[in-house]
Parts: structure tokens; C-alpha cells; sequence
């Protein structure tokens, strides 16, 4: 029988006496916390063990919350992170996202609701890896053929070329054939950075791609609100990676 392992959360907070408040309460739901009270000792601390999720305060002494969620992206971009703070700007809001973070809570908060968005970020994150295996570079897609490496969808003897990130998005869109493909694991695996801007831009590519396959009525890629899109197609992969 394996052994339960706790989730590990790293929980940086400035403020000591709410810091343990809230690190007593994640624990009594079954999570394992630490706790630092500046950003140096959450980058220190962050750099010797793994984490499953970083919930940081902003506004710290020595290093404030956006450098240390800049400095741990640099170090593992797919590291989950929550902002609390104070701070309700429209301007370090928009921070926040930019620097890749899942969520930004201002204080004061229920912590019951940071219990669940921390619960559906982390569940999102164990459900949408991307596969492991060396991924296919060719695809039989309904009446069209993708080829990732030469960037190309061919049709009825046409050839449709692709720009680098179409092409990207497309192979992982294959890796998911109908299933969802979450707006965040695009975002990180694609752009590397999972904000406003990069979504919207996203948005655009994912247009295109509906033009290049508009011709086959099995073939569409369905939006799937709240959560991310899904190409459905009736056939799947034609050729693994050499």
C-alpha cells in the first residue's frame, strides 16, 4: 500500500501572526505547510525543496512577492502560484497575471474560497500534463494531413504553411484529440507565461487554425468555456517521431 503523501504548499507571509493562522487552518485540511515571513527566506526556502503550490503576500520586506514569483518561474515556469494581498490595483493586479500567477486574492479573504481555488488549480494541474512520450509529427486530421516538422497542412493537393507557434498549438491540440486541452497548459507550454495578453493572443492563433480547417465539417476546434478548447476530429495520430 503507498503511503499518502501531503501536498506541499510554500506560504510566504510578512505578517506572523496571520502567516501561522492561515498555515494552522490549510493544515487542518490535510496540507503540508511552510512557512516564511520575507521573500529572501521564501526564495531560499523554495530552493531546497520541492512545492506542490506558492501562496505569496506582495508587498515584503527584503524581497517583495513579485520578484520572488519572477525568480521561481524563472527556476520551474510550470510552478503554481497564488498572490495574497492588500493591494486591489487594476495595475498590480494585471502584475500578478503577467508573471504567470493562477490566481490573485485580496485581503481580507474567506479562506474557504482559497481552499477551493487552490484545490481546482491543483487539480488542473494533475489532469493536464502534457504527454511525456515523444510526441507524433504527423497527423491525419479528417480530409487533412498535418505535419508538425514542415509546418504544413496539405488538403485536396493544397498546402496550407504554418507560423511556428500555429504549428505548436496544433500539435498539442492533437496530443488531446478530443479531449480538452486547458487554456493553461497551452499558455505555459507555447507562450511560457499564462496572462491576459498571452490569452488573447492565444485566441488569435486558435482563430486561424478554425480557417485552415473550416473545409471539413468533422473537424472543429470547440471552445469549452471556463476551462479550455477541444479539437474533435474522427481520426488521430498517422506517424510517430523518429
Amino acid at each position: 500500500m503507498t503511503a499518502h503523501t501531503a501536498t506541499r504548499l510554500l506560504l510566504v507571509e510578512d505578517d506572523p501572526n496571520f502567516g501561522m493562522v492561515l498555515k494552522d487552518y490549510l493544515e487542518l485540511h490535510d496540507y503540508d505547510v511552510t512557512l516564511c515571513t520575507d521573500g529572501m527566506q521564501g526564495w531560499r526556502t523554495f530552493q531546497q525543496a520541492p512545492f506542490d503550490a506558492c501562496i505569496l503576500d506582495v508587498m515584503m520586506p527584503i524581497k517583495d512577492g513579485f520578484s520572488l514569483a519572477a525568480d521561481i518561474k524563472k527556476a520551474n515556469p510550470f510552478q503554481p502560484i497564488i498572490f495574497l494581498t492588500a493591494k486591489a490595483m487594476k495595475a498590480d493586479m494585471l502584475e500578478g497575471f503577467r508573471l504567470g500567477a493562477e490566481d490573485y486574492i485580496t485581503k481580507p479573504f474567506d479562506s474557504e474560497i482559497l481552499l477551493w481555488k487552490l484545490k481546482a488549480i491543483l487539480q488542473r494541474r494533475a489532469t493536464a500534463a502534457v504527454p511525456e512520450k515523444a510526441p507524433a509529427t504527423a497527423y491525419q486530421l479528417g480530409m487533412y494531413h498535418f505535419n508538425f516538422k514542415t509546418r504544413q497542412i496539405t488538403h485536396h493537393g493544397q498546402v496550407q504553411k504554418l507560423s511556428p507557434k500555429e504549428a505548436e498549438l496544433l500539435q498539442l491540440l492533437c496530443h488531446h484529440l478530443n479531449d480538452v486541452l486547458p487554456r493553461e497548459v497551452a499558455l505555459t507550454t507555447i507562450w511560457k507565461d499564462d496572462n491576459y495578453f498571452t490569452a488573447r493572443s492565444m485566441d488569435v492563433f486558435v482563430t486561424k487554425l478554425r480557417k485552415y480547417l473550416k473545409d471539413d465539417p468533422e473537424v472543429e476546434i470547440i471552445n469549452v468555456h471556463g476551462n479550455g478548447f477541444r479539437l474533435v476530429a474522427p481520426a488521430a495520430v498517422s506517424q510517430p517521431a523518429s
